[in-house]
């Protein structure tokens, strides 16, 4: 069956048809300069059906440059509110995206079409509406990045760039991101309806969401209770992976959190470079409310801001005995994900141990989270082996040594073979990671007009465990200008 043009998409745009307090009708606003397209994803466009020569038809930097409209699209902008930093604010909503339609696949998956910077909304404050060329390929590529690390997420599909001149922290160029997910749908979203006291609005987006992602749930009489429990575990599982793989969001707001437990709202997120458990990589976090070692506890703390708007729709009781589940699935999760990086196949009650006192002797020695734990494959468990490569990262060797005895003996006591535990270690430690220099590589070509490094580092992230002959430069540690990079919320 051939591909599907964007003329024969097929968009069925349930979320349009809910009341009109969910959202304001409008459409997006195109450049005023020319609009160009700067990358294009055909793993994404695989999600829709899309016939990946579309991307080069003229009319589709025009589609997702805000300039035209494909046949079925009923674009919108949604209503929500949040917790920013802690604080509750009344208003928020999409200041800066449309939801264009959503698209059904030939499988029956359904996928909104949010097109990021598509101009003024009435929900933009005292924003432009607008994004730049900078802020699109960090989210583009660490969309990218997560997928290739098997992370839930939102997904990618273009940026369309223009020569439009955006003010941030600098005159910057504009650009529009086409991002993908099941749902746009967040815990904000459900907290304006409980604050405005709207419990008939809050009914309708809870029932919608059930129905539409939740569909076991449908006929359940305690349908509430069990879809607040549901999204609890799949925050919890969500946030265990970000730990495990040392990578930090950095503006966890209510607003930002999705409630399918997908990774959503890329902003100023990093990889660990150095690991560092009180890693904060938003430089406008003054108070470190959102740093690395946080996140999990900020995870507990907005689902129980979730929790509480469910209040009118569920007991109190078991609405607490979903959020009480929320810290033993995700140190269950976050040990599991964690023994696999060690190439551990048993779970023993020492291992808890024996992971943190890993850590602490990353954390002294500033050892590179991701480039350790990839070396850690070549571990040989030999008694008395030296393991000088690995040893090499630590500047306290005798007590690497007193941990690698540890380790080694514990390995040993499941009869793990040096071989096959590498290889099992090398599909879930990754040897590449976005990290911020190699985005910050990636956006100054692109602001010259070359696009080429964005192209390659969406090769190399879509299969990050793997080995690419010749791109081993992009699996070292940053050099000394891209340690520090600042990273804000415009980024």
């Amino acid at each position: 069956m051939a591909g599907r043009t964007l003329e024969t998409l097929p968009f069925d745009n349930s979320y349009a048809r809910l009341p009109d307090a969910f959202y304001a009708k409008l459409n997006p606003t195109t450049f005023s300069s020319p609009s160009y397209l700067v990358s294009f994803n055909p793993a994404a466009a695989a999600l829709i059906d899309l016939d990946p020569s579309e991307a080069k038809r003229p009319e589709f930097a025009g589609v997702f440059g805000g300039g035209m409209l494909a046949p079925g699209m009923d674009p919108l902008a949604m209503v929500y509110s949040g917790h920013q930093f802690g604080v509750y604010v009344p208003q928020l909503g999409d200041g800066r995206a449309i939801l264009l339609g959503e698209v059904k696949s030939d499988r029956g998956d359904r996928w909104d079409l949010h097109l990021k910077g598509a101009g003024l909304t009435p929900f933009s404050r005292d924003g432009d509406g607008r994004a730049v060329l900078r802020s699109t390929i960090r989210e583009y590529l660490c969309c990218v990045a997560m997928q290739g690390l098997g992370i839930p997420t939102t997904q990618a599909l273009c940026i369309v760039g223009s020569d439009d001149k955006i003010y941030r922290e600098q005159i910057e160029t504009g650009a529009m991101l086409l991002r993908m997910a099941p749902s746009h749908v967040r815990f904000g979203t459900f907290e304006i309806f409980y604050y405005r006291k709207q419990h008939e609005e809050l009914k309708v987006l809870a029932d919608y969401v059930i129905d539409q992602h939740f569909p076991h749930l449908r006929l359940a009489g305690d349908r509430y209770g069990r879809f607040f429990a549901e999204v609890v575990e799949r925050t919890a599982k969500l946030i265990a992976q970000w730990q495990a793989v040392g990578w930090a969001h950095g503006v966890m707001n209510t607003d930002n959190m999705s409630i399918l437990g997908l990774t959503l709202d890329y902003g100023p997120f990093g990889f660990m470079d150095d690991y560092d458990a009180g890693f904060i990589c938003n430089h406008s976090d003054h108070n470190g409310r959102y740093a690395f070692n946080q996140q999990p506890y900020i995870g507990l703390w907005n689902l129980s801001c979730l929790a509480q708007t469910l209040l009118p729709l569920a007991e109190k009781d078991v609405l607490k005995a979903g959020l009480d589940m929320y810290t033993p699935l995700f140190e269950q999760e976050y040990l599991k994900r964690m023994r696999a990086k060690l190439g551990l196949q048993e779970e023993r009650a020492e291992d808890d141990e024996l992971i943190r006192d890993f850590l602490g002797l990353l954390q002294e020695s500033h050892a590179d989270y991701t480039i350790v734990f990839r070396e850690l494959g070549t571990f040989s468990s030999n008694p008395g082996a030296p393991n000088e490569r690995l040893r090499e990262h630590f500047l306290n060797r005798d007590r690497f040594d007193e941990w690698a005895a540890r380790y080694g003996a514990r390995v040993r006591g499941e009869c793990s073979r040096d071989d096959e535990r590498s290889v099992r270690m090398n599909e879930v430690n990754p040897r590449y990671v976005l990290r911020n220099y190699l985005a910050q590589t990636a956006i100054e070509k692109a602001q010259q007009k070359d696009f080429s490094e964005i192209e390659r580092l969406l090769t190399l992230l879509q299969s990050p465990y793997s080995e690419h002959p010749g791109m081993e430069s992009y699996a070292a540690p940053p050099p000394n200008w891209g340690k520090h990079l600042a990273v804000s919320c415009s980024s």
